[in-house]
C-alpha cells in the first residue's frame, strides 16, 4: 500500500495536470481554435457559456464555437486558478476567476469577468473536461467585489503569468 507521501505526490501531479488542462482550454479560446478547444472535452462533455448556452458533446461544442470564432472578434481570457480539488482518484474540480481583454484593448473589461468551474476526469491516463462553466461575476449590488476581482485579474494580466 502506498504511503501518504506517495498519495500527496500523486495528488499534486493530478492538480497540476488539471491546471494544465484549464490553461490549454483558455489558450485554444485565445487562439480561436474551435476544434482544438472541443478536443479537450470528453466525448459527452458539457460546456456552459457566459450567456447560459449549454452544449453537450465534442462535435456540438465545436459546431457551437466555430461561428463564434469566425464571426466575432472574441476577447482573450486572463485567468487565475483559485483551487483544484481532487474528488476521486480520476476526478477533479477546478475553480478559477477570469477576465477578458478585447482585441483592440489593453485592459480587461470588468463586465466580462467570470467565475469558471471545470470538472475533469482521467481516462486511460488522459485528463478530459466533463464540464466547463463560465459564469458572469456580476456580484449584483456589490461593486467593491467587482473592483477587487478586476484588480486581481489586472495584476495577472500585467504579470503575464497564468494563475
Amino acid at each position: 500500500m502506498a504511503d501518504s507521501t506517495d498519495d500527496g505526490a500523486r495528488r499534486t501531479a493530478f492538480e497540476n495536470d488539471v491546471r494544465a488542462l484549464h490553461q490549454a482550454l483558455l489558450e485554444r479560446w485565445n487562439e480561436r481554435d474551435a476544434a482544438g478547444m472541443a478536443a479537450l472535452f470528453a466525448g459527452h462533455g458539457t460546456m456552459v457559456g457566459f450567456d447560459g448556452s449549454s452544449v453537450d458533446g465534442r462535435g456540438a461544442i465545436e459546431a457551437h464555437l466555430a461561428p463564434i470564432f469566425r464571426d466575432h472578434p472574441t476577447p482573450a481570457f486572463v485567468a487565475k486558478v483559485k483551487k483544484v480539488r481532487v474528488l476521486a482518484e480520476d476526478v477533479a474540480l477546478l475553480r478559477a476567476v477570469a477576465g477578458m481583454v478585447p482585441p483592440s484593448a489593453s485592459d480587461i473589461v470588468p463586465a466580462l469577468n467570470a467565475i469558471q468551474t471545470l470538472v475533469a476526469a482521467r481516462r486511460h491516463s488522459q485528463w478530459q473536461i466533463e464540464l466547463f462553466q463560465n459564469t458572469p461575476a456580476a456580484f449584483h449590488g456589490r461593486p467593491a467585489e467587482v473592483d477587487a476581482l478586476s484588480e486581481e485579474l489586472r495584476a495577472v494580466h500585467r504579470g503575464g503569468a497564468p494563475g
